[in-house]
């Protein structure tokens, strides 16, 4: 049975077991989306679902375990979205779809170093993620649960460069990085799982040893051309340093669900999280090789000695088959990693040893390790 929930075009679907299904209608998608944007809240969005609905369906809520799980995506999804807005600002494509910002001429130059079609990639990145937070806070609500909002922690200050929304305050520090690149050797190495308690050296371990800016604080990272360029780099890392942390979380909650249908949710958003990260993956090892005069970071040359072979391979961005579950069994290609237990908070702290929090309350920490720990919790 299909019933129009909001009025815009989007429709609820009843399985034969009575469990609603929100799904896209031809024009609800963009429309609604935009709407929540432009001020609407997920409190608002879901009450709108959720006031369409018939009583029986909406009394059919979900396990307290499955509702912390979406929580915890939807607030994670919220952060991106945070982030993405910030570099599509500077690097990316400004339309109706991804308003906001208006460019950096110089600053897209240098990313589009890395490939032609960087500005449309992070712009289509953005637009996913805005689509993954909303349509995660409306199914809460369409469900009887509690959306997430993190407005109350939107305090942090953004880039001040041209392009960027200079007023608008901000959930994450994308200027202050302390990038994690070991996602680039974990996935080429055909011996080790960090499941299994296997580390990996990091592509750029420059990144790892300081406080870096991944767009411009001000115009004055404008000059000299290798610290601009030295910036841009460090976002194409970031790119992938964000997505692979998707790809592996949705697997790994996906198995501690109970509801098919809550299921279906994660193991369907979950895949494009790794077409981000393999596209990102492709295009990180584009970045030019170069010393910034300005820090002494550097960018290696991955193709060359003492880098090179094959955990440095530019153009391997296939997962190679690796161990999986006990060293004895055949080598496998899969996301690494997928283990389920603590995958929340450690998520968490990822992101913040990341630097994307820099800044923020002790409030806004304890709100998201919540979270987390009531995610991890949650059990089939």
């Amino acid at each position: 049975m299909r019933i129009d929930v909001s009025g815009s075009g989007e429709s609820r679907t009843e399985d034969p077991s009575g469990t609603p299904m929100i799904e896209r209608g031809e024009r609800g998608g963009a429309t609604s989306r935009r709407r929540f944007l432009a001020g609407a809240g997920a409190g608002a969005l879901g009450m709108t679902l959720l006031g369409g609905l018939p009583a029986a369906a909406a009394s059919q809520g979900l396990s307290a375990g499955d509702e912390a799980i979406l929580r915890f995506l939807a607030a994670l999804e919220t952060i991106e979205a945070d982030l993405w807005q910030q570099y599509n600002e500077i690097y990316g494509i400004q339309d109706s779809e991804v308003p906001g910002g208006s460019g950096n001429a110089l600053f897209t130059k240098a990313i589009l170093r890395l490939d032609a079609d960087m500005s449309q990639y992070i712009h289509d990145n953005t637009d996913d993620e805005i689509s993954h937070f909303t349509f995660l806070n409306a199914y809460l609500s369409a469900r009887g649960g509690m959306p997430v909002s993190l407005e109350q922690f939107r305090t942090l200050p953004g880039s001040q460069a041209t392009g960027a929304q200079k007023g608008k305050k901000r959930l994450t520090n994308l200027m202050e990085l302390t990038v994690d690149t070991t996602w680039w050797t974990r996935y080429r190495s055909s011996t080790k799982n960090p499941d299994l308690g296997d580390t990996f050296p990091p592509a750029i371990p420059g990144l790892l040893k300081g406080k870096f800016p991944a767009i411009p604080r001000t115009n004055a990272d404008t000059l000299p051309k290798k610290h601009r360029q030295a910036i841009a780099n460090t976002a194409g890392f970031h790119f992938g340093t964000i997505e692979q942390g998707g790809t592996s979380l949705y697997p790994s909650l996906a198995q501690r669900v109970k509801d098919p249908e809550v299921l279906r949710v994660l193991l369907s958003i979950g895949p494009s999280e790794t077409m981000h990260f393999q596209t990102w993956s492709d295009k990180a090892g584009n970045a030019p090789p170069l010393t910034d005069p300005t820090n002494g970071l550097v960018f290696p040359d991955l193709n060359k000695p003492p880098f090179g072979g094959q955990l440095f391979q530019t153009n391997l961005i296939m997962p190679e088959p690796t161990v999986f579950l006990n060293r004895k069994l055949p080598h496998v290609a899969i996301i690494r990693p997928t283990e389920t237990q603590g995958a929340a908070t450690g998520a968490v702290k990822f992101f913040t040893a990341d630097g994307l929090f820099r800044g923020q309350s002790s409030a806004f920490f304890a709100f998201m390790t919540n979270l987390a720990k009531a995610a991890d919790a949650a059990t089939r």
